[in-house]
């Protein structure tokens, strides 16, 4: 118990490190490469605050650990809008202005639709999970267009004065890429294996572990991440963190876990209680974050609600395991 419980620690540490090493790198090599600044805000910040979801849940399915790849996605979206949106309105006020988030959090809903149609029969088979990474690939075209498009927009111009404000040589950040990339694979092994070595022990299932301490260990970038922007008043930032990660932890996540291993005997409380909290808290950013089709601030109040979610939603997981 003692050594997985160093190797869960310690994965996340590493996890931690070296996901910022990699999305400082990533986002400075492309700014060097001449990408869109919106671009580098959507694709790369994003897919890289959910690389530590994607290297965990797929190390668990190559594991035969399906149900704990299953939990970490639907956590992590939970953990995303609860407790990153939650702590980081009561921190500063989220004003929300990006056209592109606008467009993405419909979207988000209707991933999440998706999601529980797939759900249903309690199972996610080889088939669904290819129309899962489909869609991924489809979305990842689609952002690439609408943002080439995209001449002025608020998160474009705050992703462009985070970018001015790097000083890495381009070599350093390939260096940093690559050691970044090549850590997080290692610390999201460590961290699997710990978390099932704690599940087995203490009789708990995969998906309770994934849906808890695994969710949380792999948001904590975004968490990280969002805080900085909010405080800094780059508020698009933060918001679009938490959307294209949801986005990539629901079509990517589950898609490539479900390629390598179909997850099955999914049990009720999965989509009742799991998959239903998913989507009540995609409705309910949805409607904090838009007024009649227009944008608005999350205030601290609505932080406040959204933090006694994830307050509430983790003791009922507690609970749960009893």
């Amino acid at each position: 118990m003692l050594l997985a419980t160093l190797a869960i620690i310690a994965g996340f540490v590493l996890l931690i490190w070296s996901a910022e090493r990699f999305v400082e790198g990533a986002a400075v090599s492309a700014h060097y490469a001449g990408m869109p600044p919106l671009l580098i805000g959507m694709l790369v910040v994003g897919f890289g605050t959910s690389l530590p979801e994607i290297l965990v849940s797929t190390m668990a399915a190559f594991d035969g650990n399906s149900a704990l790849a299953l939990g970490n996605a639907l956590g992590s979206n939970i953990v995303n809008i609860t407790l990153i949106l939650g702590v980081t309105a009561l921190i500063a006020p989220i004003a929300v202005h990006s056209t592109i988030v606008r467009t993405e959090l419909p979207i988000l809903l209707a991933i999440t639709l998706v999601i529980g149609v797939m759900l249903w029969n309690f199972t996610i088979s080889f088939y669904e999970a290819l129309l899962l990474i489909a869609g991924f690939l489809l979305l990842i075209g689609w952002t690439v267009w609408r943002g080439m498009r995209t001449k002025e927009d608020i998160l474009a111009i705050e992703m462009d004065a985070e970018l001015t404000q790097q000083t890495l040589s381009l070599k350093k950040a390939i260096m940093w890429l690559v050691i970044g990339l090549a850590l997080l694979v290692v610390s999201s092994r460590i961290l699997v294996w710990g978390a099932v070595e704690i599940a087995q022990q203490l009789g708990v299932s995969d998906l309770i572990i994934g849906l808890t301490i695994v969710a949380l260990g792999t948001s904590l970038p975004e968490l990280a991440a969002s805080i900085i922007a909010a405080r800094k008043g780059e508020h698009d930032i933060a918001v679009g963190n938490v959307v294209g990660s949801n986005i990539f932890n629901s079509l990517a996540v589950i898609g490539i876990a479900g390629a390598i291993e179909p997850i099955r005997d999914i049990t009720e409380e999965v989509f009742w209680r799991d998959w239903m909290v998913m989507l009540a808290v995609t409705v309910l950013l949805l409607l904090v974050s838009m007024r009649f089709g227009k944008t608005r601030e999350i205030n601290r109040a609505e932080g406040g609600l959204l933090f006694i979610c994830y307050v509430s939603y983790t003791c009922l997981l507690i609970y749960a395991a009893r």
